[in-house]
């Protein structure tokens, strides 16, 4: 089995590098005729190649003194570092009253003798699920009764402005004797 796998794989390298063109070295190409003609068929000149390899080094670099016209400085993180500075983040925020404050109330007021005299017990659990219920409703439902509250108003009032008119223009009309004569009072579709 391993012969046959070794044997495959001396195929599949061989198969090509038998295909590959000779390597000619630069030295045979110049010196042979057919060099001479391979370097006539070139799209790149040779004689240009050897020339620009031929120029110094620096030949190329020029003014390399000149400063430049314009330059960039950042402002922002010189002003976010001197705010950082001015923080201090050794502890967290403080209770209300002081740290002395909030001790002196956890050793006087335990917290299974008086439960609702601790700091953050303001609401109890069925006034805090009360209240969120409440904000969130606030918050999903506001806007659209709102806007739907809205439109029923505007909708009421045009209705009443819409029967005034009608009532206006057929008052209007009642108190004119020449009624069958006017648009308005002859087609009651055109208001």
């Amino acid at each position: 089995m391993r012969l046959a796998l070794l044997v495959v794989t001396v195929i599949a390298l061989g198969a090509p590098a038998l295909a590959q063109e000779p390597v000619v070295s630069p030295n045979a190409a110049e010196k042979s005729p057919a060099g001479d003609a391979a370097a006539d068929t070139l799209p790149v000149s040779l004689g240009r190649i050897r020339e620009g390899l031929n120029k110094p080094p620096d030949a190329g670099l020029r003014n390399l003194d000149v400063k430049a016209d314009f330059s960039i400085q950042i402002e922002e993180q010189r002003h976010i570092d001197e705010i950082m500075s001015k923080l201090e983040f050794t502890s967290g925020p403080a209770p209300a009253g002081g740290l002395y404050a909030y001790e002196q109330q956890r050793q006087l007021f335990k917290p299974s003798s008086r439960p609702l005299q601790q700091p953050y017990a303001a609401y109890s659990g069925g006034e805090f699920f009360t209240i969120a219920i409440e904000n969130l409703l606030r918050a999903y439902l506001g806007d659209k009764l709102k806007s739907g509250l809205a439109t029923r108003s505007r909708a009421r009032d045009e209705a009443g402005a819409r029967e005034e008119v009608d009532q206006a223009v057929a008052d209007y009309c009642a108190s004119r004797p020449d009624r069958y004569q006017i648009q308005l009072c002859i087609d009651p579709t055109a208001r």
